[in-house]
């Protein structure tokens, strides 16, 4: 019973491998995108921060110089948006739906800068009986948004051929 089972196992393992299986989150970057000049309109910005750090934790060396040798991401523009999604009976909001977009540019050494967009959608439940507990929610779904969305441009890095505008 034991070899069946750690034949199951090996031979599970050898297919997830051979057919190019990852985890999610652990794509390495590609040589070239070893060190990166980061750019936003200020260096308090949340979306900068987040993005900064995750570069990081990736190993990859964060510049802030101008050099044209490397790759350099431009954070132009992020915000939040809530869409009405539904209403108590007494006309007060139940539910919103948050879009939070990003617009960057990604300029990689002799070639054009490319301008992209995406959004993160999230549904985001309100409670006027609890305001404040609801505030402190809304903190933590916007910061796991940002998250996401740094997460969504390194892995837009890994591939940047493949992006799309």
């Amino acid at each position: 019973m034991k070899h069946l089972s750690l034949l199951l196992i090996c031979s599970l393992s050898l297919m997830l491998t051979g057919c190019g299986f990852k985890l999610r989150g652990s794509n390495s970057l590609p040589p070239q995108m070893q060190q990166i000049q980061l750019q936003a309109t200020s260096d308090y910005d949340a979306l900068y921060q987040v993005v900064k750090t995750r570069l990081q934790n990736h190993q990859v060396t964060v510049s802030t110089d101008s050099l044209a040798s490397v790759p350099t991401i431009r954070l132009v523009k992020d915000e939040l948006e809530r869409r009405l999604l539904s209403l108590f009976t007494s006309g007060q909001v139940a539910e919103y739906e948050l879009v939070y977009t990003v617009n960057y540019l990604l300029m990689l050494p002799d070639q054009e800068a490319q301008a992209i967009q995406f959004d993160i959608v999230r549904e985001y439940q309100d409670d006027p009986n609890a305001v404040l507990a609801k505030s402190r929610e809304l903190d933590l779904i916007l910061k796991e948004m940002r998250t996401q969305a740094a997460d969504k441009i390194i892995r837009q890095l890994a591939n940047p051929n493949e992006i799309t505008r």
